[in-house]
């Protein structure tokens, strides 16, 4: 039977667990009961599944004939934002919601998982079902990752459900695809005194303000036109009162770029112009720089074998292409190790009131793609595994 058929079997499965996950969201690392659920529902299935990452899960499913080792991965935490829907499978928890999808991957996960383990014995090679904790704090698939989730796995496949794609449609896009998102801290000592007298003082306010200024140079005259590269301040805490010189200022703010060799770069071009802008007002800076997500750059191969496997269980017409976007995905992590591709489902339809972005507390689905994203990483795996 192809997948396509076989999928069949499994779509009202996966439309309740994902309702099941969505009324019962939890906080990224603090997914034990969505981790739980899985691991009863893959040993219902006779998968060997395990613990990982805190509250993650890992599955195996070993297919009858040696072959190559692919992983399946599906985000599993919510977020802290009120549901405003009213529908039967509404959030339970107050302030917490399932407003990017996670619910959604967890089911369409757990559908391939059924549909895999229905024709393992056809399966040439290992699939590994990668149900990870903490997408939303940047911190899931890295764990995942030390933990070994990746050992052995020769290629990668993941995708997110998206409220501004129609529904219907499947987006996927070779190279980069999706931002880094990395986070800093500026602190600016500088020495205190009289508004009337700033001669006397080191002012850490106007330090501050130059160096802000001075860091979108890098966009402008250190990186080559052909990248794309933000580097923003979203906060600054200075002073205390308004005619006291401050001593002291705070910045806080994230860099985003498409590229691993600019992200490499950022914190030595930032820490130069820090200190050099500080020294300039006869104050002091130093930066602090927590590298969070990388880029999502997906292969080329792999997205071509991906459009051929959306054709499998859709058509051509459901494929388009993804263009580049701002925000980041952890999916970026297990692209860095070794090949793959991040695919995006749209669900937004009008007639079913699913046309809000992701992130929005109105936030919802049309579940009829359910099915569709649980045949594509069946399809996507036997695609793979089967190839010579």
């Amino acid at each position: 039977m192809e997948i396509k058929e076989l999928s069949q079997k499994y779509k009202q499965y996966v439309i309740d667990m994902r309702r099941e996950f969505h009324m019962h969201p939890e906080l990224s690392m603090q997914e034990k009961r969505t981790a739980g659920r899985i691991m009863e529902e893959l040993t219902k299935m006779g998968i060997p599944c395990v613990p990982m990452a805190g509250t993650g899960v890992l599955g195996i499913i070993k297919g009858s004939h040696e072959g190559k080792t692919i992983a399946l991965r599906a985000d599993i935490d919510a977020l802290e934002i009120t549901e405003k829907n009213d529908v039967p499978y509404k959030s339970q928890v107050d302030g917490v919601m399932h407003a990017c999808g996670h619910d959604a991957h967890a089911a369409m996960l757990l559908g391939a998982a059924g549909i895999l383990n229905d024709m393992k014995d056809e399966l040439k090679g290992t699939v590994k079902l990668m149900f990870q904790p903490g997408e939303e704090v940047a911190k899931g698939a890295k764990k995942m990752i030390e933990e070994g989730a990746l050992d052995g796995v020769d290629e990668v496949f993941g995708m997110h459900v998206m409220g501004n794609i129609p529904t219907g449609r499947i987006a996927i896009g070779a190279g980069a695809r999706m931002a880094s998102a990395d986070v800093f801290k500026i602190t600016v000592k500088g020495k205190g005194g009289h508004g009337s007298m700033p001669h006397l003082a080191v002012d850490a306010v106007l330090t501050a303000s130059a160096i802000v200024m001075n860091l979108q140079s890098i966009a402008s005259r250190e990186v080559s036109p052909m990248d794309t590269v933000v580097v923003s301040v979203g906060k600054l805490v200075s002073g205390t009162r308004f005619n006291i010189i401050a001593d002291e200022a705070v910045m806080e703010g994230t860099t985003r770029c498409f590229s691993y060799e600019v992200r490499d770069k950022l914190p030595e071009m930032m820490k130069r112009i820090i200190k050099s802008t500080a020294e300039t007002y006869r104050a002091e800076a130093e930066l602090e720089y927590n590298f969070l997500t990388a880029p999502t750059i997906n292969h080329e191969v792999s997205t071509e074998r991906a459009r051929k496997s959306i054709e499998k269980i859709m058509s051509a017409d459901a494929v388009m292409e993804l263009p580049k976007v701002a925000g980041s995905e952890d999916f970026s992590e297990y692209l860095e190790k070794v090949p793959g591709t991040f695919a995006i489902v749209g669900t937004a339809n009008e007639a079913k009131n699913t046309c809000f972005t992701n992130h929005h507390p109105q936030f919802d689905i049309d579940e009829d793609m359910l099915e569709k994203g649980a045949a594509l990483h069946a399809q996507y795996a036997v695609d793979f595994l089967n190839e010579q």
